[in-house]
Order: C-alpha cells, then structure tokens, then sequence
C-alpha cells in the first residue's frame, strides 16, 4: 500500500513492478484516494540480468498518458537487505537522465604515432561494437545512436554514430579516432593545454540516446572510462550502462509519498545434479526415520527461524520424488501426541500443517479452479450487496435482501464445493485418507474427530482461504475492491462453518462472537447440510481413484493476452503482428480474438514439436518465442521478459513427453527466401541449433529438485550454528541422563532419541561443508571464466 500521495487530492492510482525498464506486472486501479490499498502479491522468476528492481506509482488518466508520481528503485545488491520484512519506502522523483538499462561493448586502444617531423604523439582509437538489452520507448523498440566523447579540462570532443532502427540490440561497429597529446608543431599555448588535462585528466564517456526524430531525443544511459587505464594496451570490455550523475537528484523527496513493500528476493547457485545426491537421499529418507524427529527434514524445520522458509522447499522436493504422504503421516503423528483434545485436532501452524497447507496450494491450483472460479468470478463481476451487520449497514440498505443475497452466493460456493470430491487430486485424497485414520487411532471414542481432521483442512485452510483471497490463488487477476472482499470474507465464514462437521448444534451457534452470523445460521439448520459435509469428507478422504471412466477433463494451465505474427504473410509491418487470447491446457494451445471467445487456432500438444526463443533481428521485437508444429511456426510476442519465459517454460512441460519432437531448430525466422540465421534457402531445410530440452517433465508441478535442494543447503548453511548447538544438546543428553534442567540451550528442540538425532546431524554437517567446498570451486571457475568486463559479467560504474 501507498500513503500520502501526491497530487494531494483523491486521484485514481496504480503501480507496477519493473526489472530496469521493463515493466514485467502492474496492479489493479485504486480509485479516488490518497493512501491506496493494493494487497497484491507477485511471485515470479527472474529470466535475465538487471541492475534494478523498481515499483512506479502511477496518476491514472483517462484521456491523457498515465502520469508517473514517484519510485521506489532498489539495487539488485542490496535486495537482501529488505527481503523477509515489510519496509516503507520514500517515493523518489522519476527523472529521465535516471532511466537507464542495458550494456555497451567497447574496445578502447592508445596509439603512438610519428608524425611526419619525426616527433610522437598519442592517438586514442574507440572502436563501439554493440549495445544489448536497451529499453522500450512507449512500448516499442527504440532507434538509438551514441555519442563518443573525448573529455577534459578544457576539450570536449564529440562525435556519433549512425542512428539504428527498431532494435533494443543494435550493432554499430564504428570506429573514432581522438587526438590526445599533440605534436611539438603545435604552438607553445596548445601544448601547455595538453600537458596540463595529459592522460591522467582525460576520459572516454559513450551517451546512448534514442532518435527521437520531430521529438526530443531520450537519453538511455551513459559509461566513463578514464584514458589513463589504457596504458598502451588494448582494452575490450561491457559495460553496464548508468544514469548521469545528475540524474534523479532533487531536494523535493518528501512531499511524493510513500509505499510499503514487502520483498523476498533469493539467488541461488544450482550445482549439476550429482553434487546434491548424499543431501537429497537424507532428505528422502526422513519418513523411515524413528522417530521423525531425528530425520534431516524435521531437523531442518527445528533449526529455521520461520518454519515457511524450510516447509516450501521440502514440501516440493519430496512432491517431486513421491516422498510426502508417508512423511506428512509421520510428522501428523508426532503432532497427534500433543494434542489433548479433539476438537483443537489440527489447529496449530505445526510443521504437520504447513506441510499440508504447501501441498494443497501446489497440488489442488486446477481443482481450486475447476471448482470455486466461476463462482468467484460471477461475485466479483456482478456483485450483490451482502452486508448483514448492522454497524456496517449503509444508508438504504435492506437487511433482508442483502441476508437472502449471501444466503444465495453461500448456498453457490457450499454446493460447487461439496459436487467436487471427483475432481480433487489424488494426492490430497492420499493426504486426508492418512490423517483421518491418525485421528480416529487418537481419538477412538470422537465419532467426529475423522471429518474434523479433514475438514480442519480442506474447508478451513483451502476453500475459505481461496474464497477471501482469490487473488493469491490465481482465481482473479487482483485484489477485490473493499465491498466484494466484506462480502468475500462472509462467505468465507459461512464456508467455514459449514466445513466443521457436528458444529451445526444449537450450543454450537451460541457461540458465534457475531449475533448477526448466529442469526444467519438459523436458516441452515437443516440436515441435509451436515450430511452433504460428512459425504464430501467421506470421498476426498477415500483412496479409490476419483477420476471418471472416460476421458479427463483436460487440466487449465495458462492463458493471457499477447501477440501472434499473422501466418503465410511475407512483408515485415506492425500490422503483421495482432493482439490475441492465448490459452494452454494439458490437451491444446489455442488463440482467440477475445478471451471467452471461440478459438480462431488449434495446435494439439501432440503436435508440437518444439518451443524456443526467436532472435529479436528476425522482427526487431523483444521477447518472441516461435511453436513449431505440422504447419508454419507460429511466432509469438509476449509482454515482458518475465512473461515470456514462463510460455516457453508451460509450453515445454507440457510437450516434453512428445514422441516426434525435434532435436534442431532455426533461432530465426524464415523471410524473404531464405533463413536469417543460417542463410539456408529452402524453408523443409533441418535446424542450425540444438533445441533446447533441459525442462522438468512434470506438466502439472512445476518442481526443479534440485533447485529445491540448493535452497534446502543453503537454509542449513545459514543455521549452521543452530546445528552446532543442537548436536551439543544430544550429547549432553547422551551423557547426563538425569532430569533435564530448566531452561536450557536446547529446550526449544525437539529431541526424542538423541543418539540418533546425533547421528543425522553429523550426516547433515559433513554434507553441507562437502557442498560448501564444491560451491567454492565453481564460484572460482565461474570467476575464472566470466572474467570482470565479460559479456556475462559486465563492468558496473566508472572504470578506475
């Protein structure tokens, strides 16, 4: 959220999250406030460099361009300063000289020259190769040029480049030539000038400007490189761009506002594969472990500060490796010891329950949709007024109507929810089937306490929490508006209500803290209610296969809106390129002109033989990427970088399992008679590059083990100390067998066997340092081979 926001009037605001310059998400419109509430959470995976991560808050205009009123703009280093905490960050003045992104290729060289006299002087030869990665000017690829510089005290020579059109990645290769020290010929006035700036006073600075033709030209961002580092050598480098140094420097910072965030950036270095072996079996192994808490994974939630940092990683790792039912049964069992009461069964944020809760979010994304999305979307789109507090009623509002309003929205969402059971996952089934026998095996005379076990979950932690938060759970594209969440979160209670099986009792309703839901509930006392909950938990909680006889519903796996290149066509022209609806399930990839449209074009996945990136030259347009099946490659423009790599992500997991998919691919398009790329005349003729095929093949859990168990290393790296510690507590346990003193370094742990707990936190320490030691050898190669001015590894800031 933002606060004290300028113009200090009620204005329509919005805000969007760029990498550099490229604007890669943007919230919803908060209409008519100061102080506007977005609640919007963005989870995506960084598919190239940047310098910046940046969030703009915007003055939404209606005729005229959206005005920009300030920024928040990070460093991508100090990003983990902030990560894990909520901060309020001052808007800063968006200034163009600031607005920089992308990399320059320079070889700078220091000649000496004999002059026809016989005297020598220096010449100092700039030879701009290329530029990569500059930034969209009003949604589309500029047409930049540089300007060379050669500057002193007293000189300041310019010269400049041919202007480039229509590419974020232009390819100048000119060459400069600059006097530096001149000739005894010259009078004694010049060359006391050149004496006094020498070599050690001068400095080459490259400016890249987009041609703005009848407008202003924009600047893109400038480097300085001193003269004097050249020391007669030859010196080739990129370097990142900067802004000026004047740039984004005003003492009006305090009036624009300000905007609460909450980041949570991770980088990690993953290994190949065999590195992670020893890590990932110990892990995989922790539901054979007696007792569960000596195993590395329970080990692994003890030690973290935030039991949500350690639940996520392992709950995807051991999903990915068909490892969870058994060790979620186990870690429930040791959270059944505690518990004293059946009706508190469940309730805790245990690492039983996160785990569970992780998994729902991962496994049941499609069955939240199948089932609650075209509810939701009818309450958010056509919402009814629902208010039934009285505090909260507005004048002219009808009590009763508005109670008939969410009896109806309640009575929508508790009977889609309770149709479901056949298209919940098997996996939860598998989950809720263990728990509810856990329970019963606790608890043998609650004849409630099996659906409560489930119920407490499913109802409770899944579609209550889906039906308030819709958003989080990608059922909308953004936070509801203040009036549809109240009623969101009416339905919400309602819903978990319903869930609680044998909560439908006149004892029960009494106590409501709400008179007005106790009112509420007076129509649903009926026992079709708690018999429809108890067959619902009856079927999830079963292990017979929930899937129908014939053939299953194919699974949604995304959509959105981009451009498609119009098929057959020869000439090159924007319009070539149309806006379409996107759609990719688990049978199809489908485009529309409209979203709820019929479909204009099919590919059957088993038709698609490969999906890569296109070369931006083919059509000087960023983030393409082509679908290649029987006919003509279809050639796709996505939004944004982040965009684009989760397609050619989908789409490559959803293919990968195709039996005739192709080993080779052109990077380019075929245009005008032949292939950009490799010049080959005949469109049939096989690729010139390697496709690329390194994708996880699970098309509906997007899990990389072992990114999963990098950060799982990289947890246990962080607590290690925590680890020390422990393994100091089992061996005083070990030793002293007497009554445990009070308190202790290690009361906090929980430690049932402590030899064996010993023996795992041996095995978890000798495997984090051998990993310690193989990530220290590969930063040293990656260094070695991506030396400092590298492609790969650009020069940041002002040569010295």
């Amino acid at each position: 959220d933002a606060k004290h926001l300028v113009p200090n009037k009620m204005r329509d605001f919005f805000c969007t999250i760029n990498l550099d310059q490229e604007e890669v998400f943007r919230t919803q419109v908060v209409e008519k406030s100061l102080s506007p509430y977005f609640g919007e959470e963005f989870y995506f995976e960084i598919p190239r460099t940047f310098q910046w991560l940046s969030f703009y808050i915007y003055d939404k205009s209606v005729l005229q361009k959206d005005l920009r009123i300030g920024k928040v703009s990070i460093k991508k280093e100090d990003l983990c300063n902030y990560t894990g905490k909520e901060n309020w960050f001052m808007l800063q003045p968006v200034d163009s000289n600031s607005e920089v992104q992308g990399k320059v290729h320079l070889e700078l060289k220091l000649n000496e020259l004999i002059t026809d006299n016989g005297s020598v002087c220096q010449q100092l030869v700039v030879h701009i190769k290329e530029c990569h990665g500059l930034p969209l000017v009003n949604g589309q690829n500029c047409d930049p040029y540089a300007t060379v510089s050669l500057v002193g005290p007293s000189r300041n020579d310019q010269k400049k480049t041919k202007v480039k059109k229509k590419t974020s990645n232009p390819q100048f290769n000119e060459t400069f030539y600059f006097e530096v020290t001149r000739s005894s010929s010259y009078t004694k006035k010049s060359q006391f000038q050149v004496e006094e700036e020498d070599i050690e006073k001068l400095e080459v600075r490259v400016d890249l400007w987009n041609n703005g033709n009848l407008v202003q030209d924009i600047f893109l961002g400038e480097i300085k490189v001193p003269v004097k580092v050249l020391r007669n050598d030859s010196f080739q480098a990129w370097y990142l761009l900067q802004p000026r140094e004047n740039g984004n420097k005003s003492s009006k910072t305090d009036d624009l506002g300000s905007l609460r965030l909450n980041i949570c950036y991770t980088e990690d270095c993953v290994l190949p594969s065999e590195y992670y072996t020893s890590l990932r079996n110990l892990l995989l192994k922790s539901s054979d472990v007696q007792p569960i808490s000596a195993s590395a994974a329970y080990i692994l939630s003890e030690v973290c500060r935030d039991k949500y940092d350690a639940v996520l990683p392992l709950v995807r790792l051991l999903l990915h490796h068909h490892k969870l039912v058994p060790f979620v049964a186990a870690v429930a069992e040791l959270d059944l010891k505690d518990t004293q009461e059946a009706n508190t069964i469940f309730r805790g944020n245990s690492l039983a329950t996160r785990c569970v809760d992780e998994m729902m979010k991962i496994v049941g994304k499609h069955y939240l949709k199948v089932t609650l999305k075209p509810v939701i979307d009818e309450i958010c789109e056509s919402p009814k007024p629902c208010e039934i507090d009285p505090i909260k009623l507005r004048e002219g509002d009808n009590v009763e109507i508005n109670m008939e309003n969410l009896r109806y929205y309640v009575d929508k969402v508790f009977r889609e929810i309770v149709r479901s059971s056949i298209s919940c996952p098997t996996l939860m089934c598998d989950v809720f089937y263990s728990l509810r026998h856990l329970a019963a095996k606790r608890f043998p005379n609650d004849p409630h306490v099996q659906y409560s076990a489930v119920s407490s979950f499913v109802f409770l932690r899944f579609f209550a929490v889906a039906v308030v938060s819709p958003h989080t759970f990608h059922l909308r594209p953004h936070h509801p508006d203040a009036q549809t969440s109240r009623t969101l979160t009416l339905i919400s209670k309602a819903i978990q209500t319903l869930g609680s099986w044998g909560s439908l009792t006149k004892s029960k309703l009494s106590s409501f803290k709400e008179t007005f839901m106790c009112e509420f509930f007076k129509t649903f006392q009926e026992e079709k209610f708690t018999e429809s909950v108890k067959k619902f938990l009856d079927d999830v909680s079963s292990t017979e296969s929930k899937e129908p006889s014939g053939v299953s519903e194919p699974v949604h796996l995304k959509e959105g809106e981009m451009y498609k290149r119009a098929q057959g066509r020869t000439r090159i022209g924007k319009k070539n390129f149309k806006k379409r609806w996107f759609c990719l399930t688990s049978r199809e990839f489908t485009y529309h002109k409209q979203q709820d449209k019929e479909p204009i074009f099919t590919i059957p996945i088993k038709n698609i033989l490969a999906v890569e990136k296109l070369d931006e030259s083919s059509f000087n347009k960023k983030n393409m990427f082509q679908v290649l099946h029987g006919e003509k490659p279809l050639y796709i423009q996505a939004n944004n970088c982040v965009e684009a790599s989760e397609w050619i992500e989908a789409l490559c997991r959803v293919t990968r399992c195709n039996q005739k998919r192709l080993s080779f691919y052109h990077p380019s398009a075929f245009l005008n008679g032949n292939w950009l790329c490799c010049k080959a005349t005949t469109e049939s003729t096989e690729g010139c590059a390697r496709c690329t095929a390194d994708v996880p093949a699970d098309t509906q859990i997007e899990i990389d083990g072992d990114r999963e168990t990098e950060r799982i290393y990289s947890l246990f790296t962080i607590n290690k100390s925590k680890l020390q510690k422990l393994e100091e507590a089992c061996g005083s346990i070990a030793v002293y067998q007497g009554p445990r003193k009070e308190p202790d370094d290690y009361s906090n742990f929980t430690i049932e066997d402590s030899v064996a707990t010993f023996h795992t936190l041996q095995q978890i320490i000798d495997i984090v340092e051998k990993l310690n030691e193989s990530h220290e050898k590969y930063q040293k190669k990656r260094s070695s081979s991506a030396k400092y001015g590298s492609e790969e590894n650009p020069i940041v800031g002002k040569v010295s």
